[in-house]
């Protein structure tokens, strides 16, 4: 565990995503601290419905890291053609655009050698509808802190998406759970956040949309991005 345990906010504000880990296991007690943060989350009545499947280094792990490698692969493949990562802004070394895709396409070339790996899942009491996520993406939120918190990182994604029936066949997957995300866990390469994002004027609203409160103002040290879908046109009730 670590010595010097980070403060809540500015975990909060330093947890990003980390795709590059060092070559050494996440000890057994950092790991049920971490699963014991996730197991805390609230759920829709309190049903706990989420279960959490966690692969290191067994027989069933090693091919379950590696049918979602490939899946990753084959997803990041797509999506760095179709959203143009190696052209404009992409052929430039050092832009955030470039930045990001070798730091994606390292994340995939590597995923197997992800130290830990966890499969949050739901366990479904009824059909599925669009709000069960709320039952499983905060205990994600906070595994990803608590990993935050002990000097570990780690990283969603929904790689797991393209080879679930081959997952539920290897690990014993039963047909009524929802396997909601893939995240790997792993000590960083480098140092934590502090994350950019939008300033909060741009994202925080009251009484009306599009309308920013005198009070939404960022701390001194935030640090900032452009990246996303640019600030939505006034409305014409907003524009009154």
């Amino acid at each position: 565990m670590a010595d010097d345990p980070v403060e809540l906010l500015a975990g909060i504000a330093s947890t990003r995503a980390i795709r590059r880990y060092r070559d050494e296991p996440v000890p057994t007690d950092a790991l049920a601290t971490m699963m014991f943060a996730a197991t805390r989350a609230p759920s829709g009545s309190n049903r706990q419905p989420f279960r959490f499947l966690v692969l290191r280094d067994g027989p069933k792990a090693l091919e379950a890291k590696r049918l979602i490698g490939e899946s990753g692969r084959s997803i990041w493949g797509g999506k760095r053609t179709a959203d143009g990562y190696d052209r404009g802004s992409g052929v430039g070394a050092n832009t955030p655009k470039a930045r990001m895709a070798r730091t994606m396409q390292h994340y995939v070339d590597h995923f197997e050698d992800a130290p830990v790996l966890v499969l949050p899942c739901l366990v479904r009491y009824r059909e599925p509808m669009p709000t069960e996520g709320a039952s499983i993406y905060p205990a994600c939120q906070n595994l990803l802190l608590a990993a935050r918190a002990l000097g570990y990182g780690g990283v969603m994604t929904g790689f797991q998406v393209f080879v679930e029936a081959e997952l539920r066949a290897l690990l014993g997957i039963p047909d009524g759970v929802f396997m909601a995300a893939t995240i790997t866990i792993g000590k960083p390469v480098g140092g934590h956040g502090p994350v950019r994002r939008r300033p909060i004027s741009e994202l925080v609203y009251e009484e009306t949309w599009d309308h920013s409160p005198e009070w939404a103002v960022d701390p001194p040290d935030a640090r900032h991005t452009a990246a996303g879908p640019p600030k939505s046109p006034p409305t014409p009730e907003s524009s009154r």
